[in-house]
């Protein structure tokens, strides 16, 4: 299996363009990130968490040649805003349904939001999306098993997923017991790690490093990096040997 970070940053805190910090006159090319996606690629499988308002970017830049599923955390627009870029994959694939899993709410916000992909008789051209609704219970994309993981993102519910020996975390601030249980055993766990100073709704650095100790992965990913955290360079500097910062286009294979 391997694992593609297509974005590792965040809508929070995005400092308007004339922004002089260091992060954002940065040459590095670590400091440049889009929002948080990830691809998965197993046997003959791409599946996507995520699609966010740069997938279209995203898909581009990795080369994405065909989609067999998009898997969503939650409903917030960071993650769902370029659903409606499946579409040339629907063309490339012959008019192939694009089967998203998500929880039933989330589902209802994307009828919502994407109602022309969902009239009985839609315009042409339209995504054509195959919804499946998804709980707590472990599911199958073809033979990849997902474990859900329920984690808050502040007052709202939010999806993890564990897949064979990975775990792929964002936008939460709390992760009960029963689900830490869930999560352990992993070799690669991939957190949200927002800044430095406390959030509503994200996990600080800091709280992120004591979960990824608790866990105990063999190595950890922070990932939905806000500017505020500071340059990619000086933060690894800071971490533990078992922690790194993702970074777009960073890949790794289990």
């Amino acid at each position: 299996m391997k694992i593609t970070f297509l974005g590792t940053g965040t809508s929070t805190g995005v400092p308007v363009l004339t922004c002089k910090c260091d992060v954002c006159r940065s040459l590095d090319f670590r400091d440049k990130r889009l929002r948080v996606s990830l691809l998965i690629q197993h046997q003959d499988l791409n599946i996507v968490i995520d699609t966010g308002p740069d997938f279209r970017q995203q898909a581009l830049t990795a080369d994405l040649s065909h989609l067999d599923a998009v898997v969503f955390t939650h409903e917030h627009k960071d993650h769902t805003a370029g659903l409606d870029d499946v579409r040339p994959f629907n063309y490339l694939q012959g008019i192939k349904n694009c089967p998203i899993y998500a929880h039933p709410r989330v589902i209802h916000q994307l009828k919502q939001e994407y109602h022309y992909a969902f009239q009985s008789n839609p315009y042409p051209g339209v995504p054509i999306i195959e919804c499946n609704e998804i709980d707590d219970k472990p599911f199958f994309i073809k033979d990849l098993e997902f474990i859900p993981i329920n984690v808050m993102h502040h007052k709202l519910q939010v999806f993890g997923f564990r897949i064979q020996d990975f775990t792929y975390i964002t936008d939460a601030n709390y992760i009960s017991e029963e689900e830490i249980e869930k999560i352990k055993g992993s070799k690669i766990l991939v957190i949200n790690a927002l800044q430095r100073q406390p959030h509503l709704s994200h996990f600080t650095l800091q709280e992120a490093i004591d979960i990824s100790a608790k866990i105990g992965a063999e190595h950890t990913y922070f990932t939905h990096i806000s500017h505020k955290l500071g340059l990619h360079a000086e933060v690894e500097k800071e971490l533990p040997a078992q922690i790194s910062l993702a970074y777009d286009g960073l890949t790794i294979s289990l």
